[in-house]
């Protein structure tokens, strides 16, 4: 905590430093991506954050007593900012090959700086979020169910599918399923953000996959395997509160009682936020470059298909059921991207082959590459507002009723 405290201190001060002393213009043209939007198709005001209507609601008096040079300059930032933005796809492929060309430069991001990256990362989208987006989510909890489902469901048996189909060797074959088997992984949050789905509902998936895990994974190893995995689970308790909530909450504390310096600082999240993921990314694979190098096309393919295939149809299966744009982003970003790091410190203990590690070495690479190719596409393709609210998907998915869902368990009650 003091690792993520100190590191959001320190990243706020730094991105202040860069910032206009007056408040930001009326006159720019910047208007950050909301990722907010409902799980659900939704009116178009629902749409629209606090963070979003705080920035399109600027003083003009302030825009007039702004001087013309950083205005110029802080919108040359914004322009460099969104093509930084635009070419993440790129800065994950630098990074990867740097770490397997030299993984010696990366020694000195321990787990220590790990930790504080994976923080930082999660404060840069906390910042974008208030309490009444995950008040909102949670009132229809149904997203969140049909990805977990999709997460530890769909994926180990697409995972083993693909194992047969390519006749790896078992250790092979059961690294593969590992990775389809653990939870979402953090970068996904940051995915999100810039595919312009629900980052609210992508914390919350996210969170939920990560503490499923301390069951699910050790029972679909043991159901699909016939091995039995240890997890720690008060460990990724922990680790889940110091990672994942800690800074959420921080950030939208920040948000809630400081929004003039949330409004501020925000225009530098995303670049926050990649740079902490390629540093992530960068480590993870200069760890186990020597696996990933050795393991050739024969694995590539069916982890790459792995990634790919699991977005796909994380994509067009709540489509089917009635989900919006929005929300079956978010939902394919979540179900493709997976915590590897985690498979393969998990393989690592608990495989006893050296060859099970190797599924989830390839697996860091293709998770962050399809990742930030599929936030790039979508960033590019807008959600189309609804004509009008469609009233069918309330019947389809009411509010959530503690009440009338325990309800349905009374069989004792009479006709």
């Amino acid at each position: 905590m003091r690792v993520c405290t100190l590191l959001a201190f320190s990243a706020a001060l730094g991105a202040k430093a860069f910032v206009p002393s007056s408040v930001p213009s009326a006159r720019l043209t910047f208007k950050p991506i909301s990722p907010l939007a409902s799980p659900l198709v939704s009116p178009p005001q629902a749409r629209i954050s606090a963070v979003s209507k705080t920035s399109l609601s600027m003083s003009t008096t302030a825009a007039e007593d702004k001087p013309a040079e950083q205005s110029d300059f802080f919108k040359m930032y914004l322009k460099t900012a969104s093509a930084v933005t635009n070419l993440f796809p790129i800065w994950t492929v630098i990074s990867t090959i740097w770490a397997l060309k030299r993984p010696a430069d990366f020694a000195w991001f321990t787990t220590e700086y790990f930790t504080a990256g994976l923080a930082a990362l999660m404060l840069s989208m906390g910042i974008t979020l208030a309490p009444s987006d995950f008040v909102r989510v949670g009132k229809r909890p149904n997203a969140v169910i049909i990805q977990f489902l999709l997460c530890y469901a769909m994926m180990p048996l697409l995972a083993l599918a693909l194992g047969i189909f390519f006749r790896l060797d078992p250790a092979l074959l059961a690294g593969m399923v590992l990775v389809g088997s653990i939870n979402g992984g953090q970068a996904s949050n940051l995915c999100t953000y810039i595919a312009k789905g629900n980052v609210a509902l992508s914390v919350l998936m996210t969170t939920a996959t990560t503490l499923g895990a301390i069951f699910m994974t050790p029972v679909l190893c043991k159901s699909i395997l016939g091995t039995v995995v240890p997890v720690d689970a008060a460990g990724i308790a922990v680790s889940t509160i110091q990672v994942v909530l800690a800074p959420i909450a921080i950030g939208m504390t920040t948000n809630k009682f400081f929004p003039k310096f949330v409004k501020a600082i925000l225009p530098f999240a995303p670049l926050v936020g990649i740079a902490s993921t390629c540093l992530l990314v960068a480590s993870a694979v200069a760890q186990v470059s020597e696996p990933i190098l050795n393991a050739g096309l024969k694995l590539q393919f069916p982890v790459l298909l792995l990634h790919l295939l699991g977005g796909l149809i994380g994509y067009i299966l709540p489509q089917m059921v009635g989900f919006g744009e929005v929300a079956s982003r978010t939902m394919a970003i979540e179900t493709s991207m997976k915590s590897s790091a985690f498979g393969f410190l998990l393989a690592k203990l608990h495989f006893g082959q050296y060859a099970a590690r190797v599924p989830s070495a390839v697996s860091v690479v293709w998770m962050a590459l399809t990742g930030s190719i599929l936030a790039v596409i979508w960033r590019y393709i807008p959600v189309p507002p609804p004509e009008s609210f469609d009233r069918s998907l309330v019947e389809k998915y009411p509010p959530f009723s503690l009440t009338r869902f325990l309800g349905r368990f009374k069989f004792w009650k009479k006709e």
